[in-house]
């Protein structure tokens, strides 16, 4: 028996993509869409919910599922670790409801983020540069902000940021500079910059089309269905961090 998908956000690039591999799919059928006219009660008919809609409504959409007990796999961008703590309370009303947080669904990303966390532990400094469409509303990117946080994490806290408080100097994300760029011709690239004694060691990742987010939307769909509680992260989807 297939599991029924609603997508909010279907109209988007990254919503066409999802509604394809769910029609796609041996496992899964798709049930609604919805876009910006859409109501959104319109995805309760659905066995699972995925949103892929904007920052200012992810969190309603959220709401909505998580109160008449939809899993729901959040791929929005915009929820870091702050906005996710926020909203602990609502989900640990209801524990049987599944809720999967995606910053980025390239696996290539999860790995990116992964090794630099790795990477922070032995260096004092380091900086990221991420780089969107000129179409991204939103900056820093969810992965940035993701990745900004497991290396605080990684560092305790401890990071060289020297003249921090100059707006050229980025914006401090748990203590890491980010620079942002949003321009034509990019679709998503991101460095980690470290800096050591006499060296520099960069953990890039580039984007060159959206397959490459379809093996982790797929992965982050069916973890949807057999991770209860919360799960954070593509890295804790496919097991990086064990």
């Amino acid at each position: 028996m297939k599991t029924s998908v609603a997508v909010v956000g279907a109209s988007g690039k990254l919503g066409t993509l999802v509604c394809r591999l769910v029609e796609e799919s041996d496992d899964f059928t798709l049930a609604a869409t919805l876009d910006s006219r859409s109501d959104l009660s319109d995805m309760l008919v659905a066995d699972v919910i995925v949103d892929v809609s904007l920052p200012a409504v992810s969190g309603e959409v959220l709401e909505l599922a998580v109160t008449h007990g939809k899993h729901i796999l959040v791929g929005t961008s915009g929820w870091s670790s702050q906005r996710i703590a926020s909203v602990r309370p609502l989900l640990d009303e209801h524990p049987d409801v599944n809720v999967v947080f995606i910053a980025n669904f390239s696996l290539g990303a999860a790995l990116g983020t992964h090794l630099a966390a790795i990477a922070a532990k032995y260096y004092d400094s380091v900086e990221i540069i991420e780089a969107h469409g000129a179409s991204k509303i939103d900056s820093p990117s969810g992965t940035a902000v993701n990745t900004a946080e497991r290396i605080s994490i990684a560092r305790d806290g401890d990071i060289a940021a020297p003249h921090a408080d100059q707006r050229a100097r980025g914006q401090l994300v748990a203590g890491v500079p980010v620079h942002s760029m949003r321009m034509e011709g990019v679709a998503a690239k991101q460095d980690v910059v470290f800096g050591g004694n006499g060296e520099t060691l960069t953990v890039t990742h580039t984007t060159y089309s959206n397959r490459s987010y379809e093996a982790g939307i797929m992965a982050s769909l069916r973890a949807l269905l057999t991770r209860p509680g919360v799960t954070v992260g593509l890295d804790a989807v496919i097991d990086l961090r064990a």
